[in-house]
């Protein structure tokens, strides 16, 4: 009976190749490796090279590392500790434990290059770079990567070039440097084809599916990301799964559809909350809470925020993340004090007096320097923190207030109210709203509008306008404020057209879909106005005058799918090269009486 399972036990192992069933049975590896001891001698390599196998299983990282320390508790040679701590390490990764990972690589580092051995140097280099990377040590990372990619090139080991090209890639595009990351992609990606190595080739196509999102070309970016997430299905990676889902999810925001950015934002939480990915729970609680406010939930909003929180200070606490970004440092100063030591021993017996003090003073500055680094570097973090929050304040504060009130009303606490001689305003305004709006449910409502809202935001920010307020289904914006320009007239006339263009492709596109989709008037005027800040609490910039009146009748005497405008900036406009006007005549106005309008479109239009 014991021959039979010795060979029924050798059998599974060779045809799994991987050691993968058994490290997925923990009691009958525990069995294999005792019988191995009892045939061969507990003194043989070959139990520790197994243990050595099974302790590399990134799908269950805490048999991994029960192995990875077995490992270590049977051996003193530096080739086996080598890789139990580097399995150490990542096992410890994946659980989330990033101080403890980074610690086991620098120890498998140490022996990789005590031995000689360039082809896991160069592994642990990538390794101590991933894991400044999770962490935010940017400088850090691309340093270590880069330290592989010659090591590699050298012994001619193709798989891990590709890796060591991707991964620098990788944090180029962290940093948007796109140029340099495209070309470390690109390297990478012929690599990994040519090898067939598919995980490789997904995680190069979902990346340049993130350079595609980050360059504006929302197709391709959904193209390369599903493709991707396909490829990596098959090889059931579900680390890079969750990312490139979650990562799917901000595509949809962007393109203003939230209810497929949730649905991609909870299947990244569920997978990896199904396989323990604390970094990724973290990311995508966070991704959810932004979603939840974004649709009005404000408890579950804040539900998913705690969660954030919770996760994220489990994985990157600061007090951890100091002491990561100080390990490379005491590394350094261990093997300077190594070489000391070696001096030391050679100076002349008759000096020891003269040497105990020389290595005090050493010592005594070293443990000062160390402190001054380790305080410059808490200080250096801390004030990254304080400019962080001081630019998401600036940001928010700029993104309710032209950015040269915001700037007198940092420096005074007030804005004074100030008057323009010639402000372009437009007004729109959808034709019908509450009978399309009865058509739809409250969430699809609030899509809609967010989704033309945030276009016409965009318009804006190309015309250089200012986007004063919206009010239900109307939007209000000015040209010509807070800084006066001569191009304000006609980039609002232009805006307005394009707007207008906007909501008729929209209706085509609704149309087509059988949806009801909203059609839209458009007015605007030119004239004087006072501008300023209303209230003390959730202020806002407004304008007032009569301008703001006539505009807004140019608007509700406009027509569907029109830009009207009024006499007077008719007149600023009527020698343009590139507009034409249709006269109107005269159009009773209430309260103001008749008034002369004009529809106006580009020359150039169809």
């Amino acid at each position: 009976m014991r021959t039979q399972t010795w060979y029924i036990l050798i059998f599974i192992f060779l045809f799994e190749g991987t050691g993968q069933v058994l490290a997925q049975n923990q009691s009958l590896a525990d069995s294999l490796i005792l019988r191995l001891k009892e045939h061969r001698g507990s003194n043989d390599s070959l139990p520790l090279n197994w243990l050595s196998k099974i302790s590399f299983n990134h799908n269950k990282p805490d048999s991994a590392l029960y192995y990875a320390r077995q490992l270590m508790s049977e051996t003193d040679d530096p080739y086996w500790l080598l890789q139990a701590h580097y399995n150490e390490g990542s096992a410890l990764r994946i659980m989330g434990n990033l101080e403890g990972s980074l610690q086991s690589y620098f120890k498998s580092l140490e022996y990789a290059q005590q031995l000689g051995d360039k082809k896991r140097e160069g592994n642990a280099y990538i390794a101590i770079g991933d894991v400044y990377s999770v962490s935010g040590a940017h400088k850090n990372s691309t340093d270590y990567y880069s330290k592989s990619i010659p090591i590699f090139r050298e012994i001619k080991d193709s798989v891990k070039l590709a890796t060591a090209l991707f991964n620098a890639g990788d944090e180029y595009l962290n940093q948007d440097s796109l140029v340099t990351a495209v070309t470390h992609f690109n390297e990478s990606a012929q690599l990994f084809g040519l090898l067939g190595y598919a995980i490789g080739v997904a995680y190069n196509l979902g990346n340049m599916g993130l350079v595609y999102a980050m360059q504006g070309n929302d197709a391709l970016a959904l193209d390369n990301i599903n493709e991707a997430i396909t490829l990596l299905e098959k090889q059931k990676d579900y680390y890079g799964i969750a990312a490139y889902l979650t990562f799917m999810s901000d595509v949809y925001i962007n393109k203003g559809d939230l209810p497929a950015a949730l649905d991609y934002a909870e299947r990244s939480l569920k997978l990896a909350s199904d396989y323990g990915l604390k970094d990724q729970m973290s990311e995508t609680n966070l991704r959810l809470s932004t979603l939840h406010e974004q649709m009005g939930n404000a408890d579950r909003s804040y539900k998913y925020y705690k969660d954030h929180i919770a996760f994220r200070d489990s994985v990157r606490n600061m007090e951890s993340i100091q002491q990561m970004a100080d390990l490379e440092t005491k590394y350094q100063v261990e093997q300077k004090e190594a070489e000391k030591e070696a001096e030391i021993a050679i100076v002349n017996q008759q000096k020891r007096n003269q040497r105990i003090i020389a290595v005090a003073t050493v010592f005594l500055i070293g443990i000062f320097a160390v402190g001054l680094y380790r305080r410059n570097k808490f200080i250096q973090k801390t004030k990254r923190i304080i400019e962080k929050e001081r630019d998401r304040s600036e940001a928010l504060l700029l993104n309710i207030l032209p950015e040269e009130i915001a700037e007198e009303l940092k420096a005074n606490g007030k804005a004074e109210a100030r008057e323009f001689d010639q402000v372009s305003i437009l007004f729109s305004d959808f034709k019908e709203f509450t009978q399309t709006a009865e058509k739809l449910s409250a969430k699809e409502l609030v899509s809609e509008i967010n989704h033309c809202f945030k276009a016409f935001d965009l318009i804006c920010e190309r015309f250089d306008l200012e986007k004063i307020k919206t009010i239900g289904d109307a939007f209000m914006a000015a040209g010509g404020l807070p800084v006066p320009s001569n191009v304000a007239v006609k980039n609002i006339v232009l805006a307005g057209l394009e707007m207008q263009r906007f909501i008729v492709e929209r209706k085509i596109q609704m149309d087509t879909e059988g949806k009801p989709a909203f059609e839209m008037r458009l007015g605007i005027h030119t004239g004087p106005v006072v501008a300023g800040i209303v209230g003390v609490k959730k202020f806002q910039y407004d304008l007032w005058g009569d301008t703001v009146n006539t505009a807004s009748r140019m608007e509700s005497n406009s027509e569907v799918g029109k830009v009207n405008i009024s006499q007077h900036t008719y007149e600023l406009l009527q020698d343009d090269p590139d507009l034409k006007f249709e006269k109107r005549g005269k159009v009773e106005v209430k309260g103001k009486g008749a008034m002369e309008m004009y529809f106006v479109s580009l020359k150039t239009a169809a």
